[in-house]
């Protein structure tokens, strides 16, 4: 991949701890990352989740819409070690390579990656290509994910239960660092890796949407939100990876649109 980022400013608004692979990857193609993380990620465990873990032998599949998700169930496996075995005979689906990847490290490989890495193509081509018979799934989320999945199954009657591992909340610490660098309109392009990130910038902005900004949202469903939101200039890759946003960019300040 040719990428030129050309000491382009680019500020980085996810999650803290996995804003330091995106900044290296900025500096390595000639960018100056600023990291401004507006959410924060948090592993929860309630009684649910017990009950739900104790019966995990019922699901043949396992549904990862996250990196998140796949860490934070596996943190909440690891309090109840007798439970590995119990997927074994397990099949795991997984939005993108990157959560498989996740996945893989802790030892289980990922059955299902869908063409496009978002829910919906996730439940659609997942439904075209495999027979699901009684057993129910299960989707692995976080408070703020998305009804793709459970709306998809229910329409297509197909039994599933949901996890809720991980909560994201918007980290507001961060919010008048933000205002600062708004107000002195130095960014040459602003990112977004979630719809969540797009709602704390807009919340935490006071909608302080800047006309001549470029908006670099790293897949469909997070631009949609933005431009829900009244962000309007922004632009997306075709692979809806942290890669893909890099050479998107290295594309828009090259002239190629």
């Amino acid at each position: 991949m040719s990428v030129t980022l050309h000491e382009k400013r680019i500020l980085i608004t996810r999650e803290e701890s996995q804003a330091k692979e995106f900044s290296e990857k900025v500096i390595q193609y000639g960018g100056k990352p600023v990291e401004i993380p507006l959410l924060k990620i948090s592993c929860k465990d309630d009684p649910e989740n017990k009950q739900l873990l104790q019966k995990l032998h019922h699901y043949k599949w396992i549904f990862f819409t996250s990196a998140n998700g796949v860490a934070c169930f596996f943190q909440l496996i690891s309090q109840y070690s007798w439970l590995h075995k119990v997927l074994e005979n397990t099949r795991f689906a997984t939005v993108g390579h990157k959560t498989a990847r996740i996945l893989e490290s802790y030892g289980y490989k990922s059955d299902f990656i869908p063409s496009v890495y978002n829910a919906d193509a996730m439940a659609r081509e997942f439904t075209d290509h495999h027979t699901v018979m009684d057993e129910p799934l299960l989707i692995v989320r976080g408070n703020k994910s998305r009804e793709v999945l459970p709306d998809w199954f229910t329409k297509h009657k197909i039994g599933y239960e949901t996890i809720e591992v991980y909560e994201t909340i918007y980290n507001s610490r961060v919010k008048d660092e933000l205002n600062q660098l708004l107000n002195n309109n130095n960014m040459d392009f602003i990112t977004f890796t979630s719809p969540s990130a797009v709602e704390a910038f807009i919340e935490m902005s006071g909608s302080h949407i800047l006309k001549n900004q470029v908006y670099v949202c790293i897949g469909t469903t997070t631009k949609q939100r933005a431009l829900e939101l009244g962000i309007k200039n922004t632009i997306a890759p075709e692979l809806f990876t942290i890669d893909g946003m890099l050479k998107r960019m290295s594309d828009y300040i090259a002239g190629k649109g």
